[in-house]
């Protein structure tokens, strides 16, 4: 199991150069934990490719319920946990919603975001990196 961050969910549903790097995770370990944020996000990246004209609005909606089916809603996270993980590292409680499900379950974020990796090197790594964990 990993906690895979909304840009990772991006990166493996909709086609684009980092999309075999988001399959080769999913391939590795396809028990995703996730927490409730991740569908907000989710359809704010969506909304950025269809407001640039990279898909239409008919297939973010296809993108965002086949998501939901394969990934759930997600879970509740503490909000004492997210602030203090926040208030630690500087980085936004967004991100520290992922870090909090993260360490709860003992598990590592998978996540690009180079401010998460740098903070949190204990909890997090680069999809690069946890597909070299397994070779």
């Amino acid at each position: 199991m990993i906690v895979a961050d909304t840009n990772l969910i991006a990166y493996l549903l909709i086609p684009g150069e980092k999309t075999a790097w988001a399959e080769r995770v999913y391939a590795r370990d396809a028990h995703w934990q996730l927490p409730r944020l991740w569908r907000s996000e989710l359809r704010s990246v969506l909304m950025s490719y269809v407001r640039n004209r990279m898909i239409t609005l008919d297939k973010a909606t296809q993108i965002m319920v086949f998501a939901e089916r394969r990934f759930g809603m997600g879970v509740d996270i503490a909000s004492a946990d997210v602030l203090a993980l926040a208030a630690e590292s500087g980085c936004s409680a967004y991100d520290c919603e992922f870090l909090a499900l993260a360490k709860r379950h003992q598990t590592l974020l998978v996540t690009s975001d180079k401010k998460v990796l740098r903070a949190f090197p204990e909890l997090a790594v680069s999809p690069e990196h946890f597909i070299s964990m397994a070779e």
